[in-house]
């Protein structure tokens, strides 16, 4: 079993995973929070476990096109807030494995992963909206308390003992209890000593090993790991009537973000209540494996960059070499200011093919560039630089092929 320091190498350089949400919300298709936000009493709602037996899911293929959209690690949603367990818990009968069902959706979920080569996380949710003191009065009520942070204990002491390595656990929503109560301390060293190779969020009110910030890319502490975890739609769960698709081109962007600051991106898939993962998230997530599958050098294993960004895309870096990743294509010629180190040499990264460069005071200048973009829906070009590139307080440069001055284009 792998350390966690190993752990954190893999992480460090993965930069891409699929987060899943399934569970009984995806059978009305309105959203992972459906129970709460239209007042649906416990009862009608256990009502859904009778219709939960899904007759197309087949979780392989979910880790398939993972493994298809360039992504190294899947985050799977073990237990929601409304407490329904996708696997054999022996402290509830409310699982996927005493209802309709009648399958371990977790055991399926980790064997999947192996079998494409994936690292497996488990998404735990400590609130829980179907236990009867789940729903606060613990906090002044030490007995509630105590029953229901001693339920939540074992229910992760089962995920961290029945499946083999486990490489992420990923809780969240802590409501109603402080780290104290939660005896957040306690749970995770239970966890590190069962699974001495996880890396845990910061989601039970201790820092542990990453953050997470949410719908959004920013390090919420820039000297240590993080995870931007995101939709492709604007909902977790399955959403029928939601269409806001992210494009491919906004997917690798966001990534690229991520990539610059030293994160990853956790993007999100919801799977219809047949378990399926709908058409566009899949058409979408195989347009970004296959740029990744040209480009991936660019995102995999970058470095944590000290540079800026222009009008017309991202950069990352790589040790000595400067990635641009242009979605607004300029043509004919490109200029980089503000460099701090000299260019070396310049290519296109999806071909290999060499680009033209001439080196300015401060900075370099691309020439001989098609006027079409040469890759779709992003291009990356590689530039070797003679240092690790980093921001310079020099003089800016004006991009020849713009009409007006823009201070952000090329700034490096």
């Amino acid at each position: 079993m792998a350390d966690s320091q190993d752990n954190k190498t893999w992480f460090r350089s993965a930069r891409f995973g699929m987060f899943v949400h399934w569970g009984l919300y995806s059978i009305p298709g309105r959203g992972e929070w459906v129970m709460n936000r239209e007042n649906i009493p416990v009862g009608e709602y256990e009502k859904l476990a009778a219709r939960f037996k899904p007759q197309r899911c087949d979780i392989r293929s979910w880790a398939r096109l993972a493994r298809e959209a360039g992504m190294k690690y899947m985050v799977f949603t073990t237990k929601h807030h409304d407490g329904f367990c996708l696997w054999d818990s022996r402290l509830t009968d409310y699982t996927s494995v005493k209802t309709a069902a009648g399958r371990d959706f977790v055991a399926e979920y980790v064997a999947a992963c192996r079998a494409e080569g994936l690292k497996a996380g488990l998404y735990f949710s400590l609130m829980d909206w179907h236990h009867p003191d789940g729903d606060g009065h613990g906090i002044t009520d030490p007995d509630v308390r105590w029953r229901f942070v001693e339920y939540v204990h074992g229910q992760v002491r089962e995920l961290c003992t029945r499946y083999g390595e486990i490489s992420i656990l990923w809780y969240d929503v802590p409501w109603p209890y402080d780290a104290e109560n939660w005896r957040s301390a306690e749970l995770n060293s239970m966890v590190r000593e069962l699974q001495p190779g996880i890396l845990i969020n910061n989601r039970s009110r201790t820092d542990e090993d990453f953050g997470t910030p949410e719908q959004h890319v920013k390090a919420e502490d820039p000297d240590r790991d993080w995870e931007a975890c995101i939709t492709l739609n604007e909902n977790w769960g399955y959403h029928r009537g939601d269409q806001n698709w992210k494009s491919p081109r906004q997917v690798i962007m966001t990534l690229a973000d991520c990539a610059k600051g030293g994160g990853n991106l956790l993007l999100n898939v919801g799977p219809d209540g047949d378990g399926v993962i709908p058409p566009e998230s899949q058409r979408i997530l195989r347009e970004v494996g296959a740029w990744l599958g040209r480009n991936g050098e660019a995102i995999y294993a970058t470095d944590r960059a000290d540079v800026g960004w222009g009008s017309w895309g991202k950069f990352t870096v790589k040790g000595k070499t400067l990635y641009l990743l242009i979605g607004n294509w300029v043509g004919s010629e490109f200029v980089l200011g503000r460099l701090s180190c000299k260019p070396v040499a310049a290519r296109f990264v999806a071909t290999g093919k060499p680009i033209e460069f001439e080196t300015l005071p401060h900075g370099v200048r691309l020439r001989g560039l098609p006027e079409a973009p040469p890759d779709f829906p992003v291009t990356a070009i590689a530039v070797e630089m003679d240092r690790v590139p980093k921001h310079s307080s020099g003089p800016s440069c004006l991009n020849p092929v713009h009409s007006w001055f823009d201070p952000e284009v090329g700034i490096v």
